[in-house]
């Protein structure tokens, strides 16, 4: 198998496990090459449209480069789009704009709306993002980031930390790691906790869950830890943000209790979840992480198009 089973991605149940391992191989394939020649031409003569109806920085930037690397080109747009503020429909939007590319990005505020883009599109969508539901490609470079990190998944106990509920990131990139023999700990408190729909995605996997509102009780026997950002904006009360904020923070202080080959990730922008003195750390793998970012997304974009 060369190219992806599905035409669109736009939740990650779209990916079979081989789909999965493809673009995990052609990322570990264009990584290596890109040190020798960080210009591709794998696309040449393609081009990619992103459509960010949402702003985005590490997401957008990573596909374009990942596009402009591999020899293709890119069309772009964010904020506001003078056909939507005259009433045009995503349905139709992603129609027109399907004339004008060979593939399109899109990141909405809305969920579903990027399916909607997609009904009528004649070339592949790539959700980037849809509110609060998926963001696919996200799971993605997680997954490679862990796989670099960890080279096998197998016996790995896995935290994740934060505002579960809203976390898109992790809502993607969990229902990937069912395929594996990993134990999950979610570490939240009981108002954000990882939401029902996405652990019955578990329960008939080898996966084991465990659920904690203490981090320090979780935290020796974990091998990666993936913080998410508490999201301010969905607080009304300031003093329950800062209490929350507190009690998940990571410090070198909080760091001396973990394994010393333990990996702490984060989807990025982190706002006081991850102190900086925390970044010299070797165990602070988010960098690493958003790096892979452009790998991924040239190897889903290739495996796309191929």
């Amino acid at each position: 198998m060369s190219k992806l089973s599905c035409n669109n991605l736009l939740s990650i149940a779209d990916l079979s496990h081989d789909d999965v391992m493809l673009v995990m191989g052609y990322a570990a394939f264009i990584e290596n090459n890109m040190k020798s020649r960080p210009n591709l031409d794998l696309l040449q003569g393609k081009l990619l449209s992103t459509l960010f109806f949402e702003s985005s920085t590490r997401t957008r930037l990573s596909f374009e480069a990942a596009m402009h690397r591999m020899g293709g080109g890119v069309l772009s747009v964010d904020g506001v789009f003078s056909s939507a503020t005259k009433g045009e429909s995503l349905q139709d939007m992603g129609r027109v704009v399907s004339d004008y590319c060979d593939v399109m990005v899109v990141r909405h505020n809305e969920v579903g709306a990027v399916a909607d883009f997609a009904q009528n599109a004649t070339v592949p969508v790539i959700n980037a993002g849809d509110g609060t539901n998926q963001h696919p490609t996200q799971a993605l470079l997680d997954l490679y980031t862990i796989l670099s990190e960890k080279e096998s998944l197998s016996g790995l106990t896995l935290g994740f930390m934060g505002d579960l509920k809203h976390a898109r990131t992790v809502k993607s990139l969990v229902p990937l790691l069912k395929r594996y023999g990993v134990t999950i700990v979610f570490i939240s408190h009981p108002d954000l906790k990882m939401t029902d729909d996405v652990k019955q995605v578990l329960d008939s996997s080898s996966v084991q869950v465990q659920e904690t509102d203490c981090l320090t009780d979780a935290l020796p026997d974990l091998d990666v830890l993936y913080v998410t950002r508490l999201q301010e904006e969905r607080f009304t009360d300031t003093e329950n943000f800062e209490e929350y904020q507190s009690r998940f923070c990571i410090t070198p202080e909080v760091l001396a209790n973990a394994k010393p080959d333990l990996s702490v990730m984060h989807p990025l922008p982190r706002r006081g979840e991850i102190h900086p003195d925390c970044d010299v750390d070797p165990r602070a793998a988010y960098f690493r992480q958003a790096n892979n970012g452009m790998v991924v997304r040239a190897a889903l974009l290739y495996a796309l198009m191929k």
